[in-house]
Parts: structure tokens; C-alpha cells; sequence
């Protein structure tokens, strides 16, 4: 499964085709449990077939309401803060921009690698001043020379790209590999992509694996997601790994990773790293294709024609299916369903696939 490009992020690499997957899985994922063809006539979704019920049911627990009034345990005591204000970067975060490019300058100017970076970040931006990348990439660069992680990830960037500065690979890794030293988490990631496409293989990942947890560590839900999928497919790694696959899947879906959510539901349904659960696959499934996943809309027409983790809908499937089919994912064997339903059935999966918006 590959790793894709994630927007908000920093990479720069193309995250396709770097976790393969091997023919095994491939094989075993093609026959699984909502991809496999329905082994129910397309006839019984038709007319007089029972509706399924709604199961819903009101919760006996506390409500919000019940809790509206109570006084709140009091907060523990804040701590005194004894370490040293920092009032250039202070006045960043409270959004005086200008104040704290006039704060940061002079220490800048003396060498202080934070202050330089703060001052790239500020006109990298355009906080408050004329954007300006040429300026930026100058004091990037400065911090960069003096050690700090965050500058040296940016300017690795730069270095990569040929922005502002002379393009030059060689630098850009070093720089990149010295971030990713240096506890950045964003090129921690980064470096784990150079290194998964310098190397290709099963060497690429295992060199890149130590890079990949600790960015999921820091909460990098790509990272989260990449060491999810090396545990559960690379040969040779620790059980004790393997067994937490799941686990950092769950975290990259948490995070809102559509992609995580997709793989987590279609793990639940077939039972790949730990036991099967149709109904929490079928939760992710619906999260990832509300969100305009269209492999998850896909995967969720197979779960309502299957009845698994869901009561059976040919309504709601033929809806999923159109939306699928209209991004370009085609299906032979849902196409067959689709034309085995009733008219009105067809119409209303129409209506309800145009009225459908996706959730961000």
C-alpha cells in the first residue's frame, strides 16, 4: 500500500509506490471480504424485500443536560514558570509580528540561530511585512549553519527545490538527515521518505523504520500510517511490533487521515492484524468515504449489499457505487448489481448521490 502525499505537510518526495506491497497481501486484499463478489442474487434487493430497522437506542446514561449546573472540580494550580521569556518569540505567538521581527533582529544580527529562524519564518510568511522568500532563505540558511532543527529543515527544502537558493541534493540530505538528528518531526518523516527512495526494497524500510516511529511518536499521522504498514507487511520485524500495527493505524485515522481510515476499516472487516469487526470497520469505511474517499465509498456499496456491519441497503450501496463510479472507479460486479434493482431504486441512489457533499 503506498504512502500518499498528504496536503499541510512538508514533503516534498513522491510518497507513491514506497511501501509496496508484497504479492501475498496484494493477492489476499483482492479477495477479502468487501471486494469479493456477492454471493446474493441481485433480484432480492428488489421490491417487497424488508427494510432494514432502525436500531437506534437512547442512551439510559447521564446526559448533558442532567450535567448542566454541576459545579467543576477546581483546576490544579499552574506552575511558575522560572526559565527565561523569550519576548521575541512571545510576541510572535500573540501575533505581533513586527515587535517581534524588531526583538529578534538584533540577536539575529549577533548570530542567535532561533532568532534567525523566527526572522525567516516571519518574512517566509509575510507576518505583518512584504513577503520576501530571497531574505528568508538568507536567514534560514544562517540558522541552518548554526544548528537549528527547524531552519535546517526548511532550508533542506529550499536546497531541494533550487528556490532562492542553488539547487544541491547532496546538501539538502545533509541538512534533512541533521534535522531528523535533531528531533524535527517533519524531517524525521522526510528523511524516512529519502531513505525508503534511495533504497529501494525491503532495505529502504527497515532503514527508515527508526525515522518513521519517531515522527509518529511526535503525532505525524503520515509517519503513524507508514509504520503501521511496515509492521504488518515487511518480513523479519518483532512480534511485539507486529502486534501494535493496528494501534498505530487506529492513531493515523484518529488523526484524520483519510487514507488510515480506509485501511483501518478494511483491516477491522477482514481481520488483518487482530480479530475481525465488521461493525468498527464499517464506521471507518463510512468516516473515510463521507470525507470523498472514493475507495472507501467503494468498499462501504460492497458492506451494505453484504449486509457486514450494517443492516443490507441496495439504496445506500447503489448511492456509494455512483459515487465511485463517478471519480473513475469502476466495478464489474457492482455495475451488475446496480442494473439488478428497481427503477425507483436506481433513481433514488441517484438523488441521494447528488445531493451527497463531503465532510472535512
Amino acid at each position: 500500500m503506498p504512502i500518499p502525499a498528504r496536503p499541510l505537510r512538508y514533503t516534498l518526495l513522491c510518497m507513491t509506490a514506497l511501501l509496496a506491497v508484497s504479492p501475498e497481501f496484494a493477492r489476499a486484499q483482492a479477495n477479502d471480504a468487501i471486494t469479493a463478489p456477492s454471493t446474493t442474487p441481485s433480484q432480492t434487493f428488489r421490491a417487497n424485500r424488508p427494510q432494514p430497522k432502525d436500531g437506534t437506542v437512547p442512551s439510559d446514561g447521564v446526559g448533558v443536560f442532567d450535567r448542566m449546573g454541576a459545579k467543576l472540580p477546581d483546576l490544579p494550580p499552574e506552575k511558575e514558570y522560572k526559565g527565561t521569556i523569550d519576548e521575541a518569540f512571545g510576541a510572535y505567538q500573540r501575533g505581533y509580528y513586527l515587535t517581534a521581527m524588531d526583538k529578534a533582529l538584533p540577536r539575529a544580527q549577533l548570530g542567535d540561530p532561533a532568532a534567525q529562524t523566527l526572522i525567516a519564518e516571519i518574512l517566509s510568511q509575510g507576518l505583518g511585512v512584504k513577503r520576501d522568500m530571497k531574505n528568508a532563505a538568507f536567514w534560514y540558511g544562517k540558522a541552518a549553519e548554526g544548528g537549528d532543527p527547524a531552519a535546517m529543515f526548511k532550508y533542506a527544502l529550499l536546497l531541494m527545490e533550487g528556490n532562492n537558493v542553488t539547487r544541491d541534493k547532496a546538501k539538502a540530505d545533509e541538512y534533512m538527515r541533521k534535522a531528523a538528528d535533531g528531533g524535527n518531526s517533519s524531517a524525521e518523516f522526510n528523511w524516512a521518505q529519502t531513505l525508503v527512495a534511495d533504497n529501494p526494497g525491503d532495505k529502504g524500510l527497515k532503514l527508515a523504520l527508526p525515522y518513521y516511529e519517531k515522527a509518529a511518536e511526535q503525532g505525524v499521522a503520515d509517519a503513524q500510517y507508514a509504520v503501521a504498514q511496515i509492521y504488518q507487511q515487511v518480513p523479519d520485524i518483532p512480534e511485539e511490533k507486529k502486534r501494535l500495527a493496528r494501534e498505530w493505524m487506529a492513531r493515523a485515522a484518529r488523526a484524520g487521515f483519510d487514507t488510515a481510515q480506509l485501511d483501518m476499516g478494511i483491516w477491522l472487516v477482514n481481520g488483518v492484524g487482530g480479530p475481525k469487526d465488521y461493525v468498527r470497520g464499517f464506521e471507518w469505511l463510512k468516516l473515510a468515504a463521507n470525507r470523498g474517499n472514493v475507495v472507501a465509498q467503494n468498499k462501504l456499496a460492497h458492506l451494505y449489499i453484504n449486509a457486514l456491519g450494517t443492516a443490507p441497503d441496495p439504496i445506500e450501496a447503489a448511492k456509494w457505487y455512483v459515487l465511485s463510479r463517478r471519480a473513475g472507479l469502476s466495478d464489474p460486479s457492482l455495475e451488475d448489481f446496480y442494473l439488478g434493482i428497481e427503477d425507483d431504486q436506481q433513481k433514488a441512489a441517484i438523488d441521494a448521490a447528488n445531493k451527497f457533499r463531503r465532510i472535512n
